[in-house]
């Protein structure tokens, strides 16, 4: 995903993550509420575009050094799950890696790994 803003990067366990939460919703809710919350996914990662200091993202330093969390909730829509990121802002890059894409009720520690590291 990319922009003139920033650049967006899912890790291989964040595209599994995504890829594992439309499924579970089309088993257990049918698939137009896979598909529309599937959107809301992608909603809000093209939101990361606009840069990590939008509005919902906030620093989790007490998950490890560098990184940030944004609820995926947009425009009223409820949602259950966060995007957990990370951002290399250099001359020559402008990168938003997300790391992971998890439900509000976990904890997020112990599904990174040392790649995330």
């Amino acid at each position: 995903m990319t922009s003139a803003g920033w650049e967006v990067e899912l890790s291989s366990a964040a595209e599994t993550d995504l890829r594992q939460i439309v499924r579970w919703t089309a088993r257990q809710f049918g698939a137009a509420q896979a598909a529309a919350y599937g959107q809301l996914l992608r909603d809000a990662l093209k939101a990361l575009e606009a840069g990590p200091n939008i509005v919902g993202a906030r620093r989790r330093e007490e998950i490890g050094t560098g990184y940030r969390m944004m609820h995926i909730a947009r425009n009223r829509r409820r949602a259950r799950h966060f995007i957990l990121f990370r951002v290399a802002d250099s001359a020559e890059e402008r990168v938003i890696r997300v790391v992971r894409i998890l439900h509000d009720a976990m904890d997020p520690s112990p599904h990174l790994s040392d790649e995330d590291e």
